[in-house]
């Protein structure tokens, strides 16, 4: 149990250590990615306005492996931020390794034309 509340504790100050020096702005919104152990979600935020601009999650997907389903995540999201007017983001991958789920999405929704 000590374990895995060591390693929980080291996820948060990672995840804030990266939070504190990504800011999303109206030109160049924040991309934020969750995954958790069945569903990756993502989240376009505008930090100076306080609101989200567009998201999405795999949730309601039910074919491929997770890594199968964040690529069309990632397909999907580059749409909605291109529905909204938005072509440039910084990512922000939280305390996760670029690996995995997160780099098939950031890969897929790079290749759809969004910048970052």
């Amino acid at each position: 149990m000590k374990d895995i509340k060591h390693k929980n504790e080291q996820r948060a100050r990672r995840r804030k250590r990266n939070r504190a020096k990504i800011f999303g702005t109206a030109e160049r919104p924040r991309l934020s990615i969750f995954c958790s152990n069945q569903y990756t979600s993502v989240q376009i935020i505008d930090d100076s306005a306080g609101r989200t601009l567009a998201a999405g999650s795999t949730k309601g997907m039910k074919s491929g492996s997770k890594s199968a389903q964040a690529k069309i995540l990632g397909e999907v999201i580059a749409q909605k931020a291109a529905a909204t007017g938005v072509k440039k983001v910084v990512f922000n991958k939280g305390a996760y390794a670029y690996h995995g789920r997160v780099k098939a999405f950031a890969e897929s929704a790079r290749s759809k034309g969004l910048v970052f």
